[in-house]
């Protein structure tokens, strides 16, 4: 249960530096292709926002195994929001808000939650 908490934490975290690598390609794009100033950006960015895109994939993948994602309307879903910029914060807003970042609740679970009974 703690690990699936870990899950959904890197998760987010990832969500949230995908976005930020995404930006600064963007920008990185601006002033290579725009005033043609420096390609700095693209050759930093690029190879940051390609692993970045793979690891989010991965985790995604992930967490959809451990909290049981269903594998259309979420999973496709978490995937696909890699490809859009900004994508995956708005994702990753709606799967919490949604429950889809909290681990599953099972018999287990729920008993694992309860106090110990008295003798």
């Amino acid at each position: 249960m703690a690990s699936d908490r870990r899950l959904a934490r890197a998760f987010s975290v990832i969500a949230a530096v995908e976005a930020f690598t995404w930006a600064g390609l963007l920008i990185g794009m601006y002033f290579k292709y725009v005033p043609e100033t420096t390609e700095l950006g693209v050759k930093i960015f690029g190879p940051l926002h390609g692993g970045v895109f793979v690891l989010y994939g991965l985790v995604a993948i992930l967490a959809a195994v451990r909290l049981k994602w269903s594998f259309f309307w979420t999973t496709v879903f978490a995937l696909a929001a890699a490809v859009p910029p900004f994508a995956t914060v708005v994702f990753e807003v709606w799967a919490r808000r949604s429950g889809r970042l909290a681990p599953p609740v099972g018999p287990a679970a729920a008993l694992a939650d309860q106090p110990p009974a008295k003798a």
